[in-house]
């Protein structure tokens, strides 16, 4: 993209549709020469500074400081503005040692759920599980690590468009990701060159690979024009769908054998669905995998999940814990998390939204998942029309390393699925994956599970693992196990 004549800009402003004031950084623009904004204390609490960059001119990143959840740490919100559309995010530096400590990012996903849910349901640094706000969450991810939670994309929790605006391709969501990730580190460079670890959930296991694979190919056109390359350093995905023809027959697995429980679903239910393996399989194959035909693909998911998915809500239990039980009201209600609830109310607050800097024009009422924003990936077929596995093998290949951790009670992403994938994987490393002993690995001083916190088969760069007894959401199931995980994947250790 060429670059473009900015001149010194200092000036009070404000963006359409908002009412915050907006003080925008000095920047200059000189043959390519970029003057960052450098420190992050000189931001302000009650307006937003404006950061841009002249190889992305049609982003800004509008980011003011935003003291609440944890007193322990700085915090920061804001804004990814792309002209007329803008992302939401929230930052938080680490517990332990922010000027030396790696980046991570996260995002939730649905596709249309809010990164918030993974914020104070999860693993943020605080948690909202009452009416009364938020507590301190001892077991955060930020205590070795900081970390972006991005609501992405466009129309999902506090992100907003100015005319209607929308995403809806895992692919154009990446862009601007990767955009953002460059502007950040440019004007922050105590943080430029850390190892960014880009992570996420659920339909995060679409998003992350193709998100990272969108920073990685733009460092090589960066490092072309002389700017410095992100520090992609790994790809953690939990409970994700990547594969969707190799997982997709795997709830069979998790609701007809002992994959992790009893059978939960009736001998006859179970003898149809075994039956329609082997015609969803071929249909997958032939309109999705082989040739993907839009129309043809369409019925052929449809097929599969009626007969392969819907039996399961007979047994009326939750499908991210097959442990707990969870009605048709509370899944529409609240996910079957009444957490969740309490999470919407804080968020709805006008004195927490202001105090985040939410823009005046993002509806009062906080909507934990999009519907619509769902409803047009799905009406593209986002999740069928790429081999998302690709991505990751495409990584796997170029020394990103991948962790795919999944909770066994989990039955809509499930470990059978996340390992079949993994299996499945083609590239370099696979024979030497696939010879890799599946071995329990173990928390130290844990006697309520024996020491034993699930199983790993690890080989090359690729890790897969399992959390005994966390369903879709380890973070909240598993805190102890699940900020073990990450703090010995950050540091390199074996599992």
């Amino acid at each position: 993209m060429a670059l473009g004549w900015v001149f010194l800009l200092h000036a009070w402003t404000t963006i359409a549709g908002a009412s915050q004031t907006i003080f925008r950084a000095p920047s200059s623009y000189d043959d390519g020469l970029f003057t960052p904004l450098e420190d992050m204390n000189v931001l302000s609490t009650s307006e937003f500074t404006v950061l841009s960059h002249p190889v992305f001119p049609q982003y800004n990143v509008r980011i003011k400081k935003s003291p609440f959840c944890d007193s322990t740490v700085k915090s920061y919100t804001g804004y990814i503005d792309i002209e007329a559309r803008h992302i939401f995010f929230y930052f938080f530096e680490s517990r332990s040692n922010p000027d030396e400590d790696d980046m991570i990012f996260w995002t939730n996903g649905g596709p249309g759920c809010s990164s918030s849910l993974g914020l104070f349901m999860e693993l943020g640094p605080c948690r909202v599980l009452d009416a009364n706000g938020t507590k301190f969450h001892p077991e955060s991810w930020n205590n070795n690590a900081n970390i972006f939670f991005v609501d992405q994309p466009i129309g999902v929790g506090f992100s907003y468009a100015d005319h209607g605006e929308t995403v809806s391709t895992t692919e154009e969501g990446a862009k601007d990701i990767a955009a953002f990730m460059f502007v950040f580190f440019q004007h922050f460079s105590k943080f430029k060159g850390r190892p960014l670890h880009m992570t996420g959930e659920s339909y995060g296991g679409r998003y992350v690979p193709v998100y990272a694979a969108e920073v990685y190919d733009q460092n090589a056109k960066l490092a072309a024009a002389g700017y410095a390359p992100i520090n992609l350093k790994s790809v953690m995905i939990g409970n994700g769908i990547t594969d969707f023809f190799n997982q997709m027959s795997s709830v069979f697995d998790m609701q007809c054998t002992s994959a992790s429980i009893e059978p939960t679903s009736s001998i006859g239910d179970c003898v149809m669905m075994k039956r329609m393996i082997p015609r969803c399989q071929k249909r997958l194959k032939e309109s999705c995998v082989d040739m993907f035909d839009a129309v043809d693909c369409a019925a052929a998911a449809s097929f599969c999940s009626t007969y392969l998915r819907e039996p399961y809500r007979k047994s009326q239990l939750n499908p991210y814990d097959i442990s707990k039980p969870c009605d048709d009201d509370l899944l529409k209600e609240s996910l079957c998390y009444p957490v969740t609830a309490h999470i919407r109310e804080y968020l709805s607050r006008p004195t927490v939204r202001d105090t985040l800097g939410v823009d005046p024009s993002v509806p009062a009422n906080f909507t934990s998942c999009a519907n619509d924003v769902g409803s047009a990936f799905r009406t593209h077929l986002d999740g069928y029309i790429a081999p998302t596995q690709e991505y990751v093998a495409g990584l796997l290949e170029r020394g990103i390393q991948v962790l795919i951790y999944v909770g066994t009670y989990d039955w809509t992403c499930n470990w059978v699925g996340n390992s079949r994938w993994t299996l499945a994987l083609e590239w370099s490393g696979a024979e030497a994956f696939r010879a890799a002993e599946l071995r329990p690995w173990a928390i130290a001083n844990d006697l309520e599970n024996n020491g034993q916190a699930g199983l790993v088969r690890s080989a090359k760069g690729l890790t897969f693992l399992t959390i005994d007894k966390a369903g879709h959401m380890v973070p909240y199931d598993k805190p102890k196990e699940s900020l073990e995980l990450v703090q010995r994947w950050l540091s390199g250790q074996e599992f």
